[in-house]
């Protein structure tokens, strides 16, 4: 008999299953605190719930966790990598990142990623799955588990895969992030990255949830992004403004563009006239990306010309945008050091 895995239900699905099961439906809340304040993974450890019906789940239900496989600390940052195995052999990356009175948890959503962007390791690793609620969940819980609970502050959809592709899930995940009961995060300290799937945006402008979005735009000229991100030819950047104008109208909230800087492609005078253009059309800010090195994937063709704009020159460009009245932020790089920065994430190996 396959077991149902607690960890893909909202508050909400779960209130559904223990009701099917003849209980109360406030055991599922219940539950949801042993998960998620607790930390606990084993029904038998679950007190409150009464005898008979722990016995039942542990029959035919299962608390599926990823498996921690190792995690390599950055002496530079303080920034760790984790690298978790799933139930099927696979495995995927999450990174923690110290960062003053804030400490960022980078988490994936799929095993790989199919969009091939010419600047991420992880789209050149392809792609296999989507994870599931539990298995995006699981990679909060079990930092949470190591570093404490509280640590953690903000979440990032920004590590292995495309969110907006893996729509339910990632939405399940931030509803249970979110929830009250969880006592964990709000709702603006959760951001969600994504390449531009305009429907998919809007979705989740309509979804209620409120929480950040950031765009990988990288450069305001479609011919250039083409090249970049293989997927601005199914959905152009004009759509992708289009529905984002709707997300920070909708939700009240500002969109923030994450913008590598490439040398010699998006680093010139003409670029940051085309971002000056984009920032007036809705409120938004501007992160300036150093790239970092994806060469242990060893790519080729386009991705492997990719080198990153000079420290200088990267200053002199927020500048001009910031006498444009645009609001930029610098991103240090964290992690580098151990292939954990931004679009460094990959696995090499296959599974056993």
């Amino acid at each position: 008999m396959t077991k149902t895995n607690i960890k893909n239900f909202t508050l909400e699905k779960l209130r559904d299953y223990v009701v099917k099961n003849g209980q109360h439906k406030y055991r599922a809340d219940q539950i949801f605190n042993w998960l998620y304040n607790h930390l606990s993974f084993d029904f038998s450890e679950m007190e409150n719930l009464p005898k008979s019906f722990r016995e039942k789940l542990s029959r035919e239900a299962e608390i599926q966790t990823l498996r921690l496989v190792n995690k390599i600390d950055s002496p530079i940052t303080g920034t760790t990598k984790f690298l978790f195995e799933t139930w099927d052999g696979n495995k995927i990356e999450a990174v923690v990142i110290p960062e003053g009175k804030r400490t960022t948890l980078c988490i994936s959503t799929q095993i790989g990623c199919p969009l091939n962007c010419k600047f991420c390791a992880t789209g050149l690793m392809g792609f296999t799955r989507n994870l599931t609620v539990g298995e995006i969940v699981d990679q909060y819980l079990l930092t949470a588990k190591e570093y404490g609970k509280k640590v953690i502050t903000n979440i990032v959809f920004m590590g292995m895969g495309e969110p907006l592709l893996n729509y339910e899930a990632t939405i399940d995940s931030i509803k249970n992030f979110t929830n009250e009961l969880t006592k964990t995060l709000s709702r603006n300290r959760i951001t969600v990255s994504t390449a531009g799937i305009p429907d998919k945006i809007r979705a989740l402008a309509d979804s209620g949830l409120r929480v950040k979005v950031a765009l990988s735009l990288h450069s305001t000229f479609d011919e250039v992004r083409n090249k970049l991100m293989p997927i601005n030819k199914k959905y152009p950047l004009e759509e992708n403004i289009e529905a984002l104008k709707y997300y920070a109208k909708k939700t009240g909230t500002r969109i923030t563009f994450e913008y590598l800087m490439l040398d010699g492609i998006n680093d010139r005078d003409e670029n940051v006239k085309g971002l000056a253009r984009l920032t007036s059309k809705l409120p938004s800010k501007i992160n300036l990306i150093p790239f970092n090195s994806i060469a242990h994937m060893n790519p080729g063709g386009f991705a492997s010309k990719l080198a990153p704009t000079p420290f200088p020159k990267i200053h002199e460009f927020a500048n001009k945008l910031r006498n444009k009245n645009i609001t930029v932020i610098i991103r240090n790089s964290q992690g580098d050091d151990i292939a954990a920065a931004c679009g460094q994430l990959a696995i090499k190996e296959k599974k056993h």
